[in-house]
């Protein structure tokens, strides 16, 4: 069973309106730093609901693996995150 993540929501959805404002600014022909500042949001709101993922993740999926002491899932989750941290994009 997988968690649910309605509580992020509300962050997606604000990050979903700062991306009409930077397309609106970059239409308007707005100041580059203006953009850029406004794009550095967006990112850290983007990093911050990433972590509240992965921590729901870990104390969820990965904390049902460890209490389950099936230890091909507990390595399967181990190394999904690996994987998914490992990734340079």
């Amino acid at each position: 069973m997988h968690p649910e993540y309605n509580d992020q929501l509300p962050g997606l959805n604000r990050i979903e309106g700062q991306i009409k404002g930077i397309k609106k600014m970059i239409e308007n022909r707005r100041y580059c730093v203006d953009i850029l500042t406004q794009l550095k949001a967006v990112k850290a709101a983007l990093h911050k609901v990433e972590q509240n993922v992965l921590k729901t993740h870990m104390q969820h999926c990965l904390m049902h693996a460890v209490t389950s002491k099936d230890q091909a899932d507990i390595q399967e989750k181990i190394d999904e995150l690996m994987q998914l941290l490992s990734k340079r994009i």
